[in-house]
């Protein structure tokens, strides 16, 4: 299975915290977190990275082209679910989706994503509570069996019925989208470590 890595948003949440920086390429811990989500996925069992750059992350494209193992596709930068789309044509399913504001993930839980979406589409969510508790930001929210939950930026899209999980997970808890998450996700790194 292949993973598509996004990574051609704009990032205008995070400014003027980060100034010109490209989002995945702030840096957690003194590290890009477009580099730790690829490490994540050089761990896991996914066969070849593909990242989708757009023209507004420019310096993004130029440090994944010389990546090992990371095919780099470019798309219109016309907003996430656009060129989602637009990568995932290029792409065989089941496939791994994940967003390179990620930075706290590890390759043991994409192969948890892998094994429990069985081919199957699957969207990994995590409840809102834990996101609160790790003081994070929750752009989005949906329901799941009557609980609010927060979809975590990893899934796995698949060619048959898609479902939701929710896991109590603090590594996907945290999206760095806004300057205080940046803050908070370099106090849970160091915490997780």
């Amino acid at each position: 299975m292949d993973a598509l890595l996004m990574c051609g948003g704009q990032g205008t949440r995070l400014r003027p915290a980060v100034g010109d920086t490209e989002k995945p390429l702030v840096e957690v811990d003194g590290r890009p977190m477009v580099d730790r989500v690829v490490s994540a996925l050089h761990e896991s069992r996914v066969s070849e990275i593909v990242a989708a750059v757009s023209p507004e992350t420019p310096s993004t494209a130029a440090r994944l082209t010389g990546c090992a193992d990371v095919r780099v596709i470019e798309t219109a930068g016309e907003g996430y679910v656009t060129d989602l789309t637009a990568a995932l044509e290029t792409m065989e399913t089941p496939t791994v989706t994940v967003t390179a504001d990620l930075p706290l993930l590890t390759g043991e839980i994409v192969d948890r994503a892998v094994e429990t979406a069985d081919g199957e589409s699957l969207a990994v969510c995590v409840p809102l509570s834990l996101v609160e508790s790790v003081g994070a930001s929750a752009d989005t929210t949906v329901d799941h069996d009557g609980e609010t939950v927060v979809p975590s930026g990893l899934n796995v899209v698949g060619d048959k019925k898609s479902r939701q999980v929710v896991w109590e997970t603090e590594r996907l808890a945290l999206n760095v989208n806004h300057p205080a998450d940046l803050q908070r996700a370099e106090k849970l790194f160091k915490h997780l470590q």
